[in-house]
């Protein structure tokens, strides 16, 4: 009979470790909303720090991961590659089209040779005002977009229910192993716990 009781303890002690870590894991985001106990007042962690948490995930993105610079650089790259010249020509060759075609007697003094170097030309006017475009356009994004502000503000707009959702969609496996790592060290514990009882006696 005492042999039996001994070996419950291991079984005790697992069935704790994880019941303790499981309802350590639930505190980080229940209560959402702060409960009085009288002496001190219970909230979540992270429904609790939701504004500290978005400010320090803005910093993150911001100097690790994306900077406005780092986008300036992508949007720059793109107006320069053979895409978009290829796009303003077709534009501007269609353009060209249409308008001889809309004037009858054009097409009796305008030749080949006429159309390509208005082509090249309007291309050239086109290609200084894109540059003058993307440069207005990176002064206004340097001042106006702020990473760290963008994501600080999405963070703390999240419901509860949200950041909860999110955190564990990202966290999920990391706090299974806690679960487990705190059922295992109950069930070590409780052999401990067993070894200690049976050299005693």
């Amino acid at each position: 009979m005492e042999n039996t009781r001994l070996l419950i303890l291991p079984f005790a002690g697992l069935l704790i470790g994880w019941i303790t870590n499981y309802l350590a894991i639930k505190m980080l985001f229940h209560p959402k909303k702060p409960v009085n106990l009288g002496l001190f007042s219970l909230q979540g962690v992270f429904p609790k720090r939701q504004n500290a948490l978005g400010q320090k995930l803005g910093k993150v993105v911001a100097e690790e991961l994306i900077s406005t610079e780092e986008i300036l650089e992508k949007v720059t790259a793109q107006t320069k590659g053979d895409e978009i010249r290829q796009i303003m020509e077709a534009k501007i060759e269609s353009g060209l089209g249409k308008l001889i075609a809309g004037i009858p007697m054009a097409s009796m003094f305008v030749d080949e040779s006429l159309i390509n170097k208005a082509k090249s030309l309007i291309f050239e006017e086109f290609g200084d005002g894109l540059e003058e475009w993307v440069g207005t356009l990176q002064d206004k994004l340097k001042e106006k977009l702020d990473i760290r502000e963008i994501v600080q503000e999405k963070v703390s707009r999240f419901s509860s229910d949200k950041l909860e959702e999110v955190l564990f969609e990202i966290l999920r496996k990391e706090f299974k192993f806690i679960e487990l790592a705190g059922a295992v060290l109950g069930f070590l514990i409780g052999c401990i716990q067993i070894a200690i009882l049976t050299v005693g006696t």
